[in-house]
């Protein structure tokens, strides 16, 4: 189908929740690239919003689905599934966690952690703790649960009352996060890097600070590691990069290279707080989604994926912040690994990313003065350099 033709489709019969979207639909991809309806070619520095760690069609992912598609796709719970515990063995050798539950997506997988959280204090028996500490700016997914965990009020517009429960202090303040906590908080729940939020690093001290504070007041620490887990930041999850451990943490996107899959994990003394009956997922943790979980494990540990997004990550900081120099109208590059905001004094953001799109390069944008890159784990330096140079021409047209 022409483009024109698929967009008066999706205005007719798709509800209208995504606006008016960029004027492209893809046709097929392979690596870092993208080709649309045109056949024009197009370089992937957005992942779908961080999803296809291992870029497009990536041989080993497709060898994987197809195998497990031509065996069967799904099996209930019912049942015992190979690649499920197969998966779950990989997540938890390569973590801190004991146990891991997988749901379809990162919200669920959220959803499963709060539960979790409040079943384990409930059945300690204290139900009275049930509140949950998030961060402002933060960005939990789009249940009622955890857009009252997101700490955005534009979130909660029209949806109120929300499920009560949460209460939200700034990241990376100390003090105010052990003002917020009463006799009613069971937990602190927090993204190591912001993503929704503008791409907001949590400094070493103030995760330490929580983790310290959850053990005097014996509360959970939950890391949302959504988008910053599986090597993004180039450690295989976040929280290695601050010394500390989370009582549960969450995973989804790269997990499952474009497959939809969230997981939940957790220790061993909480995680026990779910019983028979007590959680489920129809499709959660299916044989195709576990297969295609496993094969990404396989190629982000074979081919170093993680060591390759901190190095790749740190050439691309290296080259923003030299543009940084060269342009006073960039007013901060920040973030870890692969997962990368730059943050304009000026509103443009928006027409910055049109222009990189006219180029030929996707990258997302945050309100109106944030660009966020989230480059595939594969992308090479040679790719950030083509970037950078295509980047800085257009930036030196903005005044």
């Amino acid at each position: 189908m022409h483009l024109d033709e698929i967009m008066e489709l999706d205005g007719k019969y798709y509800m209208n929740t995504f606006g008016s979207r960029t004027p492209v639909c893809f046709q097929y991809g392979k690596g870092i690239n993208l080709w649309d309806t045109e056949g024009r070619k197009y370089t992937d520095f957005y992942a779908g919003v961080a999803v296809s760690a291992l870029g497009h069609s990536h041989p080993k992912l497709v060898n994987a689905i197809k195998e497990q598609a031509e065996r069967f796709l799904h099996c209930a719970n019912l049942y015992y599934i190979e690649p499920q515990a197969k998966l779950a063995k990989l997540l938890v050798e390569s973590s801190c966690a004991d146990r891991v539950f997988f749901a379809n997506s990162g919200a669920e997988a959220n959803e499963g952690a709060i539960k979790l959280a409040r079943m384990f204090f409930s059945k300690k028996g204290m139900p009275h703790k049930y509140e949950i500490i998030t961060m402002k700016k933060s960005f939990h997914g789009r249940t009622l649960n955890t857009l009252a965990a997101t700490g955005q009020e534009k979130f909660h517009a029209h949806l109120k009352p929300l499920p009560p429960g949460f209460k939200y202090a700034p990241l990376n303040d100390i003090d105010a996060l052990k003002a917020a906590i009463t006799d009613s908080t069971c937990a602190v729940m927090l993204e190591p890097i912001q993503g929704e939020g503008g791409v907001n690093p949590a400094d070493i001290e103030f995760m330490k600070g929580v983790r310290k504070l959850c053990d005097e007041k014996e509360l959970l620490l939950i890391l949302d590691e959504i988008q910053t887990g599986i090597g993004r930041t180039g450690k295989l999850f976040a929280y290695e990069h601050f010394g500390i451990e989370p009582d549960i943490f969450t995973l989804a996107k790269a997990l499952g290279g474009g497959v939809p899959i969230g997981a939940l994990c957790a220790k061993e003394f909480v995680a026990s707080a779910f019983e028979p009956g007590d959680h489920g997922s129809t499709f959660g943790g299916n044989p195709l989604a576990c297969a295609a979980g496993l094969a990404v494990m396989d190629v982000v540990f074979g081919d170093r994926l993680a060591e390759n997004a901190a190095a790749v990550g740190s050439h691309l900081i290296q080259k923003l912040s030299a543009l940084k120099q060269k342009y006073s109208f960039i007013k901060e590059i920040r973030g870890k690994g692969l997962i990368v905001g730059i943050e304009f004094s000026l509103e443009i953001a928006s027409d910055v990313k049109n222009k990189c799109f006219e180029r030929g390069y996707l990258i997302g944008s945050i309100g109106s003065n944030i660009l966020r890159l989230l480059p595939p784990l594969i992308v090479a330096t040679e790719d950030i350099d083509s970037f950078i140079s295509t980047f800085d021409s257009i930036l030196s047209k903005i005044i």
